[in-house]
């Protein structure tokens, strides 16, 4: 084998790896915003405009793989109301209507809260990510090791084009991202507090605690997304259907 040939191979395995190793910080990315399988998260948005809170709404979220989920809004001004989300395919349910309305995931829900910022809570299913390497952090006066990777959309529903996320070098846990929209313009800026601990065998884990969002065209206004439950909850296929939804005025799960 030429030394040509042997160092062509070298690069090619040392790609692999370094993807595969990408994949794996990724993934562990997701586990501290959702965890493998189904489940219902108890989500309350706040919108604030110059440090002032001006709005709150709850949400109830019923995720589950294959890039599923169904929002339930729960406050009383948007009561009866829901939202699918099939794949790359957005619908909103509103109580008084007959058919369904499709919508795009980066419409706004509250504030700078989109419609997929609430339902898509694993960035592994839709964006392909690389790692541009490590870099310091300043978060809250304190530096932080990280390691700075690029996520490119790989699906037609990703809320963003593309995505700048620092993750904790230790291990692994979001600290902050940039979302970029298809003009390449930076929209919102994303930080991430957490709870738990991430130590093996504790209970509870560290898991995402709050998300806020940083609007970079309107900096008066911030958005702060509360996970306040997180529960294991396999929801009946039929709530996955629109033309089901459609027919239900109220849903009491």
């Amino acid at each position: 084998m030429s030394k040509l040939l042997m160092l062509l191979l070298s690069a090619l395995l040392s790609c692999q790896v370094m993807a595969q190793s990408t994949d794996q910080m990724l993934k562990r990315a997701d586990s501290y915003r959702l965890q493998a399988g189904a489940a219902r998260v108890t989500t309350v948005v706040r919108l604030y405009k110059k440090q002032v809170l001006d709005k709150t709404h709850l949400y109830e979220v019923y995720a589950r793989p294959d890039r599923q989920s169904l929002v339930l809004f729960q406050s009383k001004t948007e009561a009866g109301q829901k939202l699918l989300m099939l794949g790359d395919n957005y619908w909103l349910l509103m109580p008084k209507s007959r058919r369904p309305i499709r919508i795009t995931p980066m419409q706004k829900l509250l504030g700078e809260a989109s419609v997929g910022d609430i339902s898509s809570l694993r960035w592994q299913d839709d964006y392909q990510a690389s790692l541009i390497g490590p870099t310091t952090l300043t978060l809250n006066g304190q530096a932080v090791k990280a390691n700075e990777l690029a996520l490119t959309s790989k699906t037609k529903g990703a809320s963003y084009a593309r995505i700048t996320l620092w993750l904790d070098q230790q291990n692994d846990f979001p600290l902050k991202a940039d979302l970029y929209l298809r003009s390449g313009k930076l929209a919102k800026q994303a930080l991430f507090s957490g709870k738990g601990t991430a130590a093996t065998g504790d209970n509870p884990p560290m898991m995402v605690k709050t998300m806020t969002l940083l609007d970079k065209i309107q900096p008066a206004k911030k958005t702060v997304i509360e996970y306040q439950d997180r529960t294991p909850y396999q929801l009946a296929d039929k709530y996955y259907n629109p033309a089901y939804l459609i027919r239900q005025a109220q849903v009491d799960l």
